[in-house]
This record gives C-alpha cells, structure tokens and sequence, in this order.
C-alpha cells in the first residue's frame, strides 16, 4: 500500500480537532467567508490564514490525549461549486430530510504550513476530479414540513 493509503504514513493532518462538548472538526467562519447562489448550484468558501492545529495523523487526532502534541499551524484554502449540472429533488420522511439541489463540478485550492516550519503545502490543481458535489437549498428537524 503506498503513503497515501496507508494511515501509518501520514505526518500531517490540519483539522479544527474534538471541543470538549463533543462537536468535532467544526469551526465558524465570518459572514463574508462563504457566498452561495444555490439555484444555480454555485457557491464558494474561502479563508486566509485560519489557526488550525496540526494533529500529525487522523488517529492522533481522536485521540484524549494526542502524542505527539498539535503543533499550531495555518491553512488557507478556496473552495468553488461551479453547478450547471443535473437539478435533483430530495425527499426522505424517514429521516425528516427535503431538499433541491444543482450538481456540478468543484475545485479546491489549499495551502498549509506548521508554524515553526519553512516547508509550505500546496494543492495541485492537475489530477482534481469531482466525486460529487451539489449545492442548494435543505430542510430538516422542525424545519422539514
């Protein structure tokens, strides 16, 4: 199995972490980070420089008390839906779930670097293929009929 397959590899995994309410890889971002046009399945979420820790491997991540410590470190990334693609309907009593949705392709630019390091972590944009990706317009709990 090669590193990228094989979690005993990874040196690196820049995540928000686990809040001791139990709210996990989850963080605010300001008003003006995100902007949607879901009719047209259109939407993009940037940041510049977010704090986010760097947990060295998912499972350190998990873990109560991570070894080695996080070290701090920064990410910017640009996330772009570009819709155009097929509009789908969604409708699930079961689980109290509506929603209508443009599909389209997605591109992602990301950059990272601990702190007390020189090296810089880039995405290449060659080779980036969209499994799936929508954007639209959601209802669910009370919000669902």
């Amino acid at each position: 199995m090669d590193a990228v397959g094989d979690p005993s590899q990874q040196s690196h995994d820049w995540e928000p972490g686990i809040e001791p309410s139990g709210l996990f890889w989850t963080v605010p971002f300001p008003a003006g980070a995100m902007s949607a046009a879901p009719g047209a399945g259109r939407a993009r979420l940037h940041a510049e420089s977010m704090a986010v820790p760097d947990f060295h491997d998912f499972f350190n991540a998990l873990a109560e008390t991570p070894d080695p410590a996080p070290r701090p470190s920064h990410v910017s990334f640009d996330v772009r839906w570009a819709g155009g693609g097929d509009r789908l309907k969604v409708r699930d009593p079961d689980f109290g779930f509506v929603g209508e949705f443009v599909t389209g392709d997605a591109t992602i630019t990301f950059t990272c670097q601990d702190d007390d390091s020189p090296v810089v972590y880039t995405s290449v944009a060659d080779g980036q293929s969209t499994v799936s990706a929508a954007v639209g317009h959601e209802r669910n709990g009370v919000f669902f009929s």
